[in-house]
C-alpha cells in the first residue's frame, strides 16, 4: 500500500513538472515560429490606460491525462477484485479533475490590458502577458506591431 502511494505521488509530481514546461511566455517580446519572417504593420499612439488582468491557463488535457493515470494506478491498490477496479475508476476520474485544475492554475498568467489612442484618433485595447522588463504608463508613446492576427504593444 505504501509503495502504491509513493508511485502515485511520483506520477503526480512528474505531471506538475511536465505542465510547468508547457507554460510559454506571450508578452510583447515573444514571437511564435509562425510569426518569424512575416511582414507586420506598425501603428503608433499614446497609452491612455493600463489595467492588470488575469490570462486564463491552458487546458490541453495533458494535466487531466497524466493525473488520471496516476490516480487510476493509485486507486487500483485499494483492494482486490471489484474494490480495486472501483478504486482505479474513482482514482482516474478524481485525478483527471485535479490534473485539469492544476494545469490551468500552473499556466495562468498575469496580463495587462493596454488602451492606446492611435495617432489617427481611434482607440484600441490590446491584452498581453505582463513582463517585468516592459512596463507601460499612461501618456507614453508606444508602437503596436500587428501581423497574422496577432498584435503586441512595444516601446
Amino acid at each position: 500500500m505504501q509503495q502504491a502511494n509513493i508511485l502515485a505521488g511520483a506520477l503526480i509530481s512528474l505531471s506538475v513538472v511536465i505542465l510547468s514546461g508547457c507554460a510559454t511566455g506571450v508578452g510583447g517580446g515573444t514571437y511564435s515560429r509562425d510569426q518569424v519572417r512575416q511582414e507586420q504593420s506598425v501603428r503608433t499612439g499614446v497609452v491612455e490606460s493600463v489595467r492588470e488582468v488575469q490570462i486564463e491557463g491552458t487546458r490541453s488535457g495533458v494535466g487531466a491525462v497524466a493525473s488520471g493515470v496516476a490516480g487510476g494506478i493509485g486507486g487500483s491498490f485499494m483492494g482486490d477484485g471489484a474494490l480495486g477496479a472501483l478504486g482505479a475508476v474513482l482514482g482516474a476520474v478524481g485525478g483527471g479533475l485535479v490534473g485539469q485544475a492544476v494545469e490551468e492554475g500552473v499556466t495562468r498568467k498575469k496580463g495587462l490590458e493596454i488602451t492606446i489612442r492611435l495617432d489617427n484618433g481611434s482607440l484600441v485595447a490590446i491584452t498581453q502577458e505582463a513582463v517585468a522588463d516592459e512596463a507601460f504608463k499612461p501618456g507614453e508613446r508606444v508602437r503596436i506591431v500587428s501581423g497574422s492576427g496577432v498584435s503586441r504593444v512595444t516601446h
